[in-house]
């Protein structure tokens, strides 16, 4: 670790490889817990390269606990985190949406580590059991249309650096991994990023899969479409720039999409919006991020019709009997 510290220190970058054994070797403990904080708070001050995303993603992926649900046609929504702006749970209720329009979604997700309420922890204050039991997986999937994938039940690599997340409190590389390393390997993928940078990423390494995907980034810095200003989206056809205006709405205020102070209110909110209680910024925030994760199945489809599914899954209130069939599956 001394060599990989020093090599950080003289601003050098990692080959492909090489990120990879790093990744690697923290996952399997060859490195102390001083030693991956030190990595990680000297790595977080520089920007990452192509070919490094490419080596720790192939290492996570590598050594995660796969699963498999054979050929289906399989979306993930899963943002980076690492905004740090404290928004309610967007991501996590769109997909919700999207399962109620009928489509498959395997969500990837974890607990909060530079934010106050992660997926994982509204999910488990909902009374959603984590599992990595491919049967109950699957059947949730065939029931509900949607399973959760708890991160560390299927990365191992997670187990060793997770106290030392929590104990640093800011984003890491691994908040670029989550999207990249769904364990069910979805063939199409609606990512939040928290940088344009990184986005143009994604994307590079998105080009060399088989994946359709839409790669979101809000310009004033979400990790979603947050309607507090222009975004873009970039898809296997390109990047497309998106004012509020042009698909029919007026900028919001950040304060209108606060999460709430704890994880219990958080929970509280995330019921409300399912149960069709949440107001109209709510829910037209939520509904936006579902379209575009719907258009993503169907890029012939205008963002309007996209949107008109979703509100119909949330309004009919399929996305809420989604949840509960999984919560109580």
């Amino acid at each position: 670790m001394k060599e990989i510290l020093a090599h950080l220190f003289e601003y050098k970058s990692f080959t492909r490889k090489e990120a990879y054994d790093i990744l690697t070797n923290i996952a399997t403990g060859k490195y102390d817990t001083h030693q991956i904080a030190a990595f990680m708070t000297i790595y977080g001050m520089r920007s990452i390269r192509v070919e490094e995303l490419g080596g720790f993603r192939d290492a996570m992926y590598d050594l995660c606990n796969k699963v498999d649900f054979e050929g289906q046609d399989i979306i993930d929504m899963c943002g980076t985190g690492g905004d740090g702006k404290n928004t309610f749970n967007i991501s996590t209720l769109a997909s919700f949406v999207v399962a109620g329009a009928g489509y498959k979604v395997a969500k990837h997700g974890n607990v909060g580590v530079s934010s106050g309420c992660g997926s994982s922890n509204v999910m488990e204050q909902l009374g959603y059991t984590f599992t990595n039991d491919k049967d109950i997986l699957k059947k949730q999937l065939d029931r509900a249309n949607i399973c959760f994938l708890h991160a560390p039940l299927f990365h191992p690599a997670m187990k060793t650096v997770a106290p030392i997340r929590r104990a640093l409190g800011v984003k890491t590389f691994f908040n670029m991994l989550g999207p990249l390393t769904n364990p069910a390997n979805p063939k199409f993928q609606s990512v939040g990023v928290f940088s344009l940078e990184l986005a143009r990423l994604y994307s590079y390494l998105y080009q060399n899969t088989n994946k359709q995907y839409s790669i979101i980034h809000a310009l004033d810095g979400y990790d979603e479409i947050s309607l507090t200003g222009d975004f873009k989206v970039i898809n296997n056809r390109g990047e497309n720039y998106y004012t509020v205006e042009e698909i029919g709405f007026s900028p919001i205020a950040a304060e209108e999409l606060g999460g709430g102070e704890t994880v219990i209110e958080s929970a509280q909110l995330f019921q409300q919006i399912l149960n069709a209680e949440g107001n109209a910024t709510q829910n037209n925030v939520v509904l936006t991020n579902a379209a575009f994760a719907i258009k993503t199945f169907h890029p012939e489809k205008s963002f309007g019709d996209c949107y008109y599914e979703a509100e119909q899954s949330l309004m009919s209130l399929k996305a809420l009997h989604s949840l509960k069939l999984i919560v109580n599956a």
